[in-house]
């Protein structure tokens, strides 16, 4: 993920509670996670970027080969190798990368995972880029995405306040049409859109797209 300074000690800060923080929609979550094993392999290498503190990627873990797991912040993956360690997880790598440029894994993924991340991206052109560099040919791009412009349209107003209290990262306002439009102006085929969410309006979508 490119992030700024300010963006890196914010989820440094926030790192522990975000670790304790429930999962507000675990059916919604749960779903995600079954479509996305069905579409993995056991002899699969995955990258996940924008990581958090490792939960999604160790519950892949024992679907796959392989899992590398990136974020920009310390403190997230520190308690990602915490978990890890808990758990005796011998296939999930865990460390400190941006999205872009992952030296040595060009070309080895099979799966590339952006879950929750894409709108704290403010150049999302470079990091589709980066992915593509990733990925084998035929390999897939799976992303479930928070599209903010279609949620309370006071969040406009609240996130630049925020963003001056250090309360708030950098955030992109897209809805899920423009974030398809991206996806597929980076030279992938998008396969597959879906909404896991279990309440009535889910602003998060969910796709898959495959490298040519």
């Amino acid at each position: 993920m490119l992030a700024t300074t300010s963006d890196t000690r914010f989820w440094d800060r926030a790192a522990r509670k975000y670790a304790a923080d429930p999962i507000k929609d675990m059916a919604g979550y749960e779903r995600t996670l079954e479509r996305t094993r069905q579409l993995l392999s056991r002899s699969d290498t995955v990258l996940e970027i924008g990581c958090g503190t490792g939960t999604t990627a160790l519950r892949l873990a024992p679907s796959v080969t392989r899992i590398v797991a990136t974020d920009v912040s310390n403190e997230m993956i520190a308690i990602a190798r915490e978990k890890a360690a808990a758990q005796a997880c011998q296939n999930a790598e865990f460390s400190v990368a941006t999205a872009a440029r992952l030296p040595g894994l060009d070309g080895s993924i099979d799966a590339v995972l952006a879950f929750n991340v894409l709108h704290l991206i403010a150049d999302r052109a470079s990091v589709l880029a980066g992915i593509g560099r990733l990925l084998k040919p035929g390999g897939l791009l799976i992303t479930k995405t928070p599209c903010l412009s279609e949620m309370n349209p006071l969040i406009r107003l609240a996130v630049p306040v925020a963003r001056l209290l250090g309360k708030a990262p950098t955030v992109s306002f897209f809805a899920a049409p423009a974030l398809e439009a991206e996806i597929a102006g980076a030279g992938f085929k998008i396969l597959e859109t879906a909404r896991h969410g279990s309440r009535r309006k889910d602003p998060r979508i969910f796709i898959v797209a495959s490298k040519p």
